[in-house]
């Protein structure tokens, strides 16, 4: 059944804002997963007050006051001291009063959570998991799509997460004493982060700004407290160098624009002298670049051309050697394959993507197909691209790469019998 325009409205509302709430929750609470089912509370009087005349103004201030007044009505039953929902209430009515204190105070709650749901005490996988759900409002299949996991393993991943966080006593803090063992955990999930920001997992938009914004800004803190952290450096950059391409990436109606067919001239050249001067710092601390600073490094590379075709796939097609080095995947190989095929001809990148086709991960990840086809294209053999731009489009679960693909393999299937005629 499709949504209404209505909830259509407040799913969107409710990915941009739930992380906000559930950090501030937890703030409150104490118990993330406590913090989550008040903000989904909040979310279920939304849906049963809101229409499409009375979505308040500032909705996301609506949500937050809701899921508060909810905290403290649990606090207020399971009988906590009065001078603890005292202050709590205060808080409370102080969220009205001083928007822009409170916004301060929400992005410091945000990195608390992101460092409470890196807790070594949790395993890598349910690390990643947690956070996506919590921070980027992910669905348990998006998150399993996204990870190449099994959607019932992702579920049982967060659920154990939460309750180990809850039973642990975990505290909701910035551990500057045990700043340096975090880091990488830390580092990862504003990657995923803003990766989802950066080409979205679903929905009806491709990028969604304000995430990657949120990664940017959480990723400038810890770049201020971990300044000898050469990674961190190398992360900023990175989502610098991408972030100067939002005006370009998407048209005027919101289809997706791809890299080579970008206007450049559109690019945030502000930030991308920023992403280069990260990238500088990174370098300059001498350690060997780590992933995140290669990424950087390939990234720059693009902003660096002035055009399209003045890319340094060769460099490119290096740096992604290096790359599946320090940091192996078939995802790194995958994107090797489009530099080795812009660098050295379409078939040695077909053959690559070839020998990918039998690797378990990534059956059912919409790029592999979609890769191939466009290597198909240059190689002439139009029907079968064709054939794996819609195999690709039936993976994807975001409509505007699903347009996208569509409308690829209709082009040149009529090209095809243009060419035939």
């Amino acid at each position: 059944m499709k949504l209404s325009t209505t909830h259509r409205t407040i799913e969107t509302i409710w990915r941009m804002e739930s992380p906000k709430i559930i950090a501030g929750l937890t703030r409150m609470v104490r118990d993330v997963g406590l913090a989550e089912d008040l903000a989904q509370d909040a979310l279920v009087i939304a849906l049963d007050r809101w229409s499409d005349h009375n979505i308040p103004d500032n909705p996301g201030a609506w949500l937050m006051t809701t899921a508060k007044r909810r905290a403290i009505d649990h606090m207020r039953r399971n009988k906590l001291r009065d001078q603890k929902y005292r202050e709590m209430a205060y808080t409370l009515d102080a969220y009205e009063e001083n928007d822009k204190h409170l916004e301060e105070e929400i992005g410091d709650d945000l990195l608390r959570l992101i460092f409470m749901t890196c807790h070594p005490i949790l395993s890598r996988d349910a690390r990643v998991a947690l956070t996506l759900r919590l921070l980027c409002g992910l669905t348990t299949d998006e998150i399993a799509r996204s990870s190449l996991v099994a959607e019932p393993t992702i579920a049982q991943r967060i659920v154990r997460a939460k309750r180990t966080l809850s039973a642990e006593k975990v505290p909701f803090e910035v551990p500057v004493e045990e700043l340096k063992d975090r880091l990488s955990s830390v580092l990862e999930v504003i990657y995923l982060m803003f990766n989802e920001g950066y080409s979205a997992t679903s929905g009806q938009h491709w990028i969604r700004p304000l995430l990657c914004q949120e990664a940017l800004r959480l990723g400038r803190v810890l770049a201020e407290i971990a300044v000898q952290e050469p990674e961190v450096h190398g992360l900023v950059a990175l989502m610098e160098l991408q972030s100067s391409r939002f005006k370009a990436r998407v048209d005027s109606n919101g289809e997706p624009v791809l890299l080579m067919d970008q206007n450049r001239a559109r690019w945030d050249h502000l930030l991308i002298r920023r992403g280069l001067t990260a990238l500088e710092r990174s370098r300059k601390l001498g350690q060997p670049l780590g992933p995140y600073a290669i990424q950087a490094a390939i990234s720059a590379c693009h902003a660096e051309a002035r055009t399209a075709t003045e890319t340094d796939w060769i460099r490119i097609a290096a740096l992604y050697e290096a790359l599946s080095i320090v940091s192996p995947s078939p995802i790194v190989e995958l994107n090797q394959a489009v530099a080795i095929s812009m660098a050295f001809g379409p078939a040695f990148g077909l053959q690559m993507v070839d020998a990918l086709q039998s690797e378990t991960s990534l059956k059912g990840y919409y790029l592999l197909p979609s890769v191939r086809g466009d290597l198909l294209v240059k190689l002439g053999r139009l029907d079968e691209a064709c054939m794996e731009f819609e195999r690709a489009a039936s993976m994807t679960k975001n409509e505007r790469e699903k347009e996208l693909l569509l409308k690829r393999a209709e082009e040149h299937r009529n090209k095809e019998r243009l060419d035939y005629e």
